[in-house]
C-alpha cells in the first residue's frame, strides 16, 4: 500500500501532465487523476470505480443548476442589454475623469455571473472609445477592466470556482458570497493603483486590433432596461442567498416564538442557492424576452448556448469534487496533519499560506485558474475538519481563490484574451498583466489574513 503522500504527489502530477502535456482537458484529467487516487487508496477493488462515480454525481447534484442558473443569467443580461446598462451607469456615476473607477467597478459586478472572458469582450470596446476620446491611459482602462473582473470571477460565487471551494471545503455559499466581496474589494482597490502606477511607467498605444472595433456599438435593444431591473439578476441571488447566512447567525439562540424563527423557514427556502439562482435566471430571461421580443427560436438558441458552456463547467467542477473525496479516503488528511502537529496559535496562518501557496504552483503549473481553485481545495479539504479549525474555512477559500491568480503566463488562456483583445505584445502583456495579477494574489492573501486574525468566525458543528 502506498503512502498517502506519494498518492496525493501521483494524483496531482497526473492532472498537471494530463493538461499541459497531453492538452486532454481538465475534465478528463480530474476524473483519471481521482480514479488512480481511488485504486491507491484502501477498500476493496469491487468499489474503487463505483465510489469515484458517486462522488462525481454527489457534487453534481449540489452544483449543476447554480452554474446552468449563472450561465443562463449571464447570457441573458448581455442580451438584453442589462449588462451594457449597469456600465453605462458606472460612467455616469464617475465621469470620464474617474472613468478607471468606473471600468473597474463595471468588470467587478458584472463578473459575479458573467465569465471573465465574456466580461473582458463586453468592456474592450468601451476602454478603446474612451481612450479615443481622451488619448491617453489606454493601458490603465484595460487593466482596470481585467483586474475588476479577474478578482470577483475568483472569489464571489457563482462562479464555478469559488461555488467548487465552498462546496470541498462544507461551508454555506452565502458565506463565500459574503468574505468573497469582503476581500474583492481592497483587493480590486490595490490592483487599480497598481494600474495607475504602471501607465506612468509604461506608455502603450492602442493598437489595432482584429475585431477589435466590431462590439463599439451597442448591440442591446434602443431603449436599455432601467438600472434596478437590470441589476436585478444580480443583486437577487446576491440578497437572497447572503440573508440566508446572516439569518442563520442572527436566529442563534433565540427562543422558539421569537420574530426571527417564525420567518427563517421562508428566508431558507428563498436563500437556497439552487432556488435562488433559479429565481434570478427567471428574472434574467424575462427581461431579455420584455425587451428583444425574441421569437422562440432565438429563445432557445441562446439558452441552449449558455447551458452547453455550463456544461463543460458542470463536468469539470463535479471531477474535481471526486478527486478530493478520493483524497479523503487515501487518508491523506490525517497524515498531512500529524506533519504540522499539534495546531498552535498561528497554525491557522500556516494552513492559509499553504492553501495560497499550492493554488499558486497548480496556476502556474497548468494555467486555468478554475481547475487550481478545485483541485487545491480538494487538496486541502483532505487535510482539514471545518469543525476543527480556529477559522472560518472560507477564508481556506480566499486564500486558495488567491493563489489561483498568481503569475498567469502563455499558459494560461485568460493571459491570451486580455493580450490579443488588448493589442498588447507578449512582453507588455508579462510586464503588466502578469504583475497586475501578481498584485492581486499578495492582495488577496494579506486581506485574509487581517479578516482571519481579527474576525475569525471558527465554524460551529451546526454551521
Amino acid at each position: 500500500m502506498l503512502h498517502p503522500l506519494l498518492i496525493l504527489l501521483l494524483g496531482t502530477a497526473v492532472v498537471v501532465f494530463l493538461i499541459v502535456r497531453l492538452r486532454i482537458g481538465a475534465f478528463f484529467a480530474l476524473m483519471l487523476a481521482a480514479l488512480l487516487v481511488s485504486f491507491l487508496a484502501p477498500g476493496e477493488a469491487a468499489v474503487k470505480v463505483t465510489r469515484t462515480l458517486e462522488a462525481f454525481g454527489t457534487t453534481a447534484g449540489k452544483i449543476s443548476v447554480i452554474i446552468a442558473c449563472a450561465a443562463v443569467i449571464g447570457q441573458c443580461m448581455m442580451d438584453s442589454g442589462a449588462a451594457d446598462r449597469i456600465v453605462r451607469a458606472f460612467l455616469r456615476l464617475f465621469g470620464e475623469k474617474r472613468a478607471p473607477v468606473a471600468l473597474m467597478g463595471s468588470g467587478f459586478v458584472l463578473s459575479v455571473p458573467v465569465f471573465f472572458d465574456t466580461v473582458f469582450y463586453l468592456l474592450i470596446p468601451l476602454a478603446r472609445s474612451l481612450h479615443g476620446k481622451t488619448k491617453k491611459d489606454y493601458l490603465l482602462y484595460i487593466l482596470a477592466i481585467a483586474g475588476g473582473a479577474a478578482i470577483t470571477h475568483t472569489l464571489v460565487p457563482p462562479t464555478p470556482g469559488p461555488l467548487a471551494m465552498a462546496e470541498n471545503l462544507g461551508f454555506d455559499v452565502g458565506m463565500m458570497m459574503i468574505m468573497g466581496i469582503a476581500v474583492s474589494l481592497p483587493c480590486a482597490l490595490a490592483s487599480l493603483v497598481f494600474a495607475a502606477w504602471i501607465q506612468r511607467r509604461l506608455e502603450v498605444p492602442m493598437r489595432p486590433v482584429a475585431g477589435g472595433e466590431a462590439e463599439t456599438e451597442d448591440a442591446g435593444p434602443e431603449t436599455p432596461p432601467g438600472l434596478l431591473v437590470s441589476a436585478l439578476p444580480i443583486a437577487l441571488p446576491v440578497i437572497l442567498i447572503s440573508a440566508k447566512t446572516i439569518v442563520s447567525v442572527l436566529v442563534g439562540e433565540e427562543p422558539e416564538e421569537s420574530v426571527w424563527n417564525r420567518v427563517t423557514p421562508t428566508i431558507n427556502f428563498l436563500g437556497d442557492s439552487n432556488i435562488a439562482l433559479t429565481l434570478s435566471a427567471a428574472v434574467a430571461l424575462l427581461l431579455y424576452v420584455y425587451k428583444r421580443r425574441p421569437c422562440k427560436e432565438t429563445v432557445e438558441k441562446n439558452i441552449e448556448r449558455a447551458l452547453m458552456s455550463a456544461g463543460i463547467i458542470i463536468l469539470i467542477t463535479s471531477a474535481g469534487g471526486a478527486f478530493g473525496a478520493m483524497l479523503k479516503e487515501a487518508n491523506v488528511g490525517p497524515v498531512i496533519e500529524g506533519l504540522f502537529g499539534e495546531r498552535g496559535g498561528a497554525s491557522s496562518i500556516t494552513l492559509i499560506f499553504i492553501g495560497w501557496l499550492l493554488a499558486s504552483l497548480m496556476k502556474i503549473s497548468q494555467g486555468s485558474s478554475t481547475v487550481a481553485m478545485i483541485t487545491t481545495s480538494s487538496i486541502v479539504a483532505a487535510m482539514v475538519q471545518p469543525e476543527a479549525l480556529e477559522i472560518h474555512p472560507v477564508y481556506l477559500a480566499t486564500a486558495i481563490g488567491s493563489g489561483s491568480l498568481c503569475l498567469s503566463w502563455m499558459n494560461d488562456s485568460g493571459f491570451w484574451i486580455v493580450a490579443k483583445m488588448s493589442g498588447l505584445t507578449e512582453v507588455e502583456a508579462l510586464r503588466t498583466w502578469t504583475v497586475a495579477l501578481l498584485v492581486l494574489s499578495l492582495s488577496g492573501l494579506l486581506f485574509t489574513i487581517l479578516l482571519a486574525t481579527f474576525f475569525p468566525m471558527p465554524i460551529t458543528p451546526a454551521g
